[in-house]
């Protein structure tokens, strides 16, 4: 048996087992509304259970009831269960009625009779109707190590362009002059859920990742769908509304990190899977909400659900991209008799949570270094899993710059020593030449920017882009932090504020650098927090946050909860800001043309002018704006795209700014582009 033939067979085998132990909430869940809680159906769905349900299906088979399941339940959303999902009902429904399995699911499968007894069946039954057939894109051109290190202007690679993070595209057709005319090109309806998704595109062509696990291949300039790639995950598996928030491309591959804790090739041209290689098991908590990078001609990425207690911990990986082999594994988390390994006072290697990685990293092809960003230890407060900020918990909270061949640390800056507030550092890492020499740019929840040498993380500088009361002292001379003096003895029970707050200052929504104007154009969040460290049990699968909090907003921001900031890369200075009601809700994409283009919780794109923040353009979108906004050309016009759709975001903006409409759905991507003349 070949390598995935055994994966899709053990992936297979996993699911059903998993999905017929749960099949009565599914059931639930998925049927009981419209057929009832037990099986008897009601005005809205037939019974599934009794003499007219055994008469129909028993003279078509199983198998035909399989193939309806499949094809039409739920109505409209059929491709919403997996096949082992759809199976394990099926089952319910043949033993429920002592009826044979026999044929189920393998086989030829006569065509189910549709009824059309009443209005809604109709309905549902169109809804469910797809015919679309895949196909296969002709002359792709295989994408090398070379072209990610140094992309064509008309192409987006990697999460934010080029291998260096730093969100920019040369290209200049749309600019300060034409801006104004920018309309409306296309859109595409996406997957419910967390559309933080960042589109790649190849000589024209969208490589699009939407919530649950799916990946599409668009035509750039018509919309037009050419290939679709679902991946089976197992329920239980999303988190977080399934945020993904990047694929990669690389050779004739798309690589997905799925809800399951693997990795996937996809074949470019086809969208058909190559290989699958599991990282780690998910139902010890283990996920991905960040894609990988190839580097170095390795796919390098992280992990994330480390916040609960178990031996494994969490750790970067580095894969073989013809074969998926795991070529390294490295912890970031010190462990007993290893470097740092005492930073983290008594506690035993199995109650070493958190410093998952949250954002996909960062490669520099001359220094051969893959850059990554950690995130604080779990639980968030100190005293909540029995240490104090005295624990330095190494590596969390840390850029870690890795040998992409072997998985060494090669060197590591730790920027907040024992973190006590959620107040991570582990988002973009942005790589700039800036006057002769490489620097290294982060920015954290506190609204802290930092500067270190990209060659051995020395630190160089940093400063303060928003009002903080986080830190009592912070010394720009050697970026030492000191907590506040309440905040760093609270004890579990004990609640203490925070400027910033837990969802920052800044957060996912990545920064971007404009390399003729040396500025970091930076999104920020103008909220606080109230925090309280909870009790947390140290026993195995436990752990967790163990921490609640209150968000408001900033005092002294007047109700402008989203701020957005320029910042010149050479002197750390404030270059120019803006204001406004709604929080930005969307990473910067800055171009040649001289904008930086964003998104907003009030359903707005914008596109300022990004020397001196004046706003040039802005259209109204169907929902709020998410993900990370990209520029590339397709039947050489240059086309901007963002998407919208909020994600577990919503549980904060719709409370802190209940005056600004918030659908529930409404996820897509629209596309934007200057009016032919």
């Amino acid at each position: 048996m070949n390598k995935l033939l055994a994966a899709s067979v053990f992936v297979t085998c996993s699911l059903i087992a998993q999905a017929s132990s749960d099949v009565n909430s599914l059931y639930a869940e998925q049927c009981g509304d419209c057929h009832g809680a037990n099986l008897t159906g009601s005005a809205h769905g037939n019974a599934l259970i009794g003499e007219a349900f055994r008469e129909k299906w028993g003279r078509a088979g199983a198998s035909a009831l399989f193939a309806y399941q499949v094809s039409a339940m739920p109505p409209g959303n059929a491709a919403s269960l997996s096949q082992a999902q759809h199976l394990a009902l099926v089952q319910l429904m043949l033993d429920a009625n002592e009826m044979s399995d026999a044929g189920l699911p393998s086989g030829e499968t006569p065509a189910a009779f549709d009824s059309w007894s009443e209005a809604g069946s109709i309905d549902a039954i169109a809804r469910s109707r797809s015919a679309f057939v895949n196909r296969r894109i002709e002359k792709f051109e295989a994408v090398t190590q070379n072209m990610l290190n140094d992309p064509p202007d008309g192409d987006w690679l990697s999460w934010r362009r080029t291998l260096d993070g730093q969100g920019y595209s040369p290209l200049t057709e749309i600019n300060r002059s034409n801006v104004s005319r920018l309309q409306f090109a296309w859109s595409l309806a996406m997957r419910d859920g967390s559309n933080q998704g960042t589109p790649l595109a190849h000589n024209g062509i969208l490589f699009l990742t939407h919530p649950d696990n799916v990946v599409q291949a668009v035509d750039g300039a018509s919309g037009e769908l050419i290939w679709e790639y679902a991946y089976p995950y197992p329920e239980g598996s999303k988190t977080l509304g399934g945020p993904q928030r990047n694929i990669a491309i690389y050779e004739d591959k798309v690589i997905l990190a799925t809800y399951d804790a693997a990795l996937v090739a996809i074949d470019a041209q086809s969208g058909e899977p190559l290989w699958r290689t599991v990282k780690a098991d998910w139902r010890e908590g283990y996920t991905h909400t960040a894609g990988p990078i190839v580097g170095g001609g390795v796919i390098l990425s992280g992990i994330n659900g480390c916040e609960r207690f178990k031996d494994g911990g969490c750790f970067i990986t580095g894969h073989d991209p013809d074969t998926g082999e795991e070529l390294w594994r490295t912890s970031t988390i010190a462990l007993p008799g290893e470097p740092g390994g005492d930073t983290w006072g008594d506690t035993p290697p199995h109650f070493r949570a958190g410093s998952d990685t949250w954002i996909a990293g960062s490669y520099d092809r001359t220094l051969n270094l893959f850059y990554i960003g950690t995130s604080q230890a779990k639980p968030w407060v100190a005293p909540s899993r029995g240490m104090t900020t005295r624990d330095a918990a190494l590596y969390t909270n840390s850029t870690l710059a890795i040998d992409p061949s072997t998985g060494k640390i090669v060197w590591y800056y730790q920027h907040i020593p024992g973190e006590t507030i959620d107040m991570e550092v582990g988002f973009e890492r942005i790589l700039a030449t800036v006057e002769g020499k490489r620097y290294i740019y982060t920015i954290g929840k506190d609204g802290i920017l930092w500067q270190l040498a990209a060659d051995n993380g020395t630190f160089v500088s940093l400063t303060e882009t928003i009002q903080q009361n986080i830190f009592s002292n912070v010394d720009r001379e050697t970026g030492e932090l000191t907590y506040r003096k309440d905040i760093q003895e609270a004890q579990v029970g004990e609640s203490f504020s925070a400027c910033p707050g837990i969802y920052g200052g800044h957060n996912w929504q990545a920064m971007a650098y404009h390399p003729t104007s040396h500025a970091l154009v930076i999104p920020l969040h103008q909220l606080c927090a109230d925090m309280v460290g909870r009790p947390v049990p140290r026993e195995e699968g436990g752990g967790g946050y163990g921490g609640d909090s209150r968000s408001y907003e900033m005092p002294g921001a007047n109700g402008l909860l989203g701020k957005l900031v320029s910042i010149d890369a050479r002197t750390l200075r404030e270059q120019w800001s803006y204001e406004q009601r709604a929080m930005f809700m969307t990473g910067v994409l800055t171009t040649g043309g001289g904008l930086a283009f964003i998104g907003d919780l009030n359903r707005s794109f914008k596109a300022f002018d990004v020397e001196n923040g004046k706003v040039l353009w802005e259209t109204r979108l169907g929902a709020p704006t998410h993900g990370y906004p990209v520029t590339y050309t397709a039947g050489g016009r240059q086309y901007v795209a963002v998407q919208t759709g909020m994600g577990v975001f919503r549980a904060l903006t719709a409370v802190i700014s209940p005056d600004i409409y918030q659908p529930a759905n409404g996820q897509a991507i629209y596309v934007f582009a200057l009016e032919e003349r």
